[in-house]
């Protein structure tokens, strides 16, 4: 499709339904991505886990139409609505993948750019999505992958350890530390797995953003924690307990926004940019 052959419509429902592109947890980590791509013509690049289509479909635009790009994500319904973004958007270089990055059905050697925007961080077999990453490669290949570390919202976190201690349920304090260490391994065994795999030693750059709320209400009840971390959290404590356990922390957050005016939770992360070897 050429820019000057069909104009977007802003009354297009369709497209009202997709303009949304990125959830605000995507973006300060997707940016620092983009920035750190070496953009070059003709090239075939890989997303790994790219969601609601972020920061695929950015980059597909930003490389152009003689670029091929693949995309891989096992979340069915993301991976529809991407669909439904690539026809509205008129984008066609775009190849979608429904499955898992420990299985990339890509040939060997035939990938210039692999990204990961807060992706390769929720898989289930980190070892084995890397070596996939490093099998697809071309030597030389850039390969960038932006993660959250285990201190990410640690203002939660003591709140939380604070009452399962003062409980005296020290076995959900242990269940609370192994999801943070599921979730976000410590950065040194990700640059130990990356070297592993047959890349080289990652340039590591660190960043941070925070979210805040007026209280600890609020930032439970906030959509994007409900989808991504209240699930997990749940799960620290057995389901009979869970009431009284998150009423305790809301009351506690509480008290914490009154006395500070409102509630932060950091989020520090970092960008790995590395090659093949």
């Amino acid at each position: 499709m050429h820019y000057l052959d069909e104009s977007l419509d802003p009354e297009n429902p369709d497209l009202v339904d997709t303009i949304d592109e990125m959830p605000l947890w995507s973006a300060p980590f997707g940016l620092e991505l983009l920035a750190a791509v070496r953009y070059r013509k003709h090239i075939t690049a890989l997303d790994i886990g790219f969601g609601t289509g972020f920061p695929l479909l950015e980059l597909a635009m930003r490389l152009g139409s003689g670029s091929t790009l693949y995309g891989i994500d096992p979340w069915a319904g993301a991976v529809e609505r991407t669909r439904k973004k690539l026809r509205q958007y008129g984008i066609g270089n775009v190849q979608l993948i429904e499955g898992r990055a420990e299985q990339i059905p890509l040939g060997d050697a035939t990938i210039d750019l692999i990204v990961s925007n807060n992706g390769i961080n929720n898989v289930d077999n980190l070892e084995q999505v890397l070596s996939e990453c490093a099998r697809v490669s071309k030597r030389g290949a850039q390969f960038l992958a932006t993660v959250n570390l285990d201190t990410t919202m640690a203002e939660f976190y003591s709140v939380m350890e604070d009452v399962l201690q003062r409980r005296g349920q020290t076995a959900e304090i242990v269940n609370m530390k192994a999801h943070i260490r599921s979730k976000r391994p410590p950065l040194p065994e990700l640059s130990a797995a990356l070297r592993k795999a047959g890349f080289k030693p990652p340039r590591i750059t660190h960043d941070t953003f925070r979210y805040t709320f007026t209280s600890g209400t609020a930032m439970l009840n906030h959509y994007f924690i409900r989808l991504a971390f209240l699930g997990p959290w749940k799960e620290i404590v057995a389901p009979d307990q869970q009431a009284d356990i998150f009423s305790e922390i809301e009351s506690h957050l509480n008290l914490q926004s009154e006395a500070d005016g409102c509630i932060h939770l950091s989020v520090p992360f970092v960008l790995m940019e590395t090659q093949k070897e």
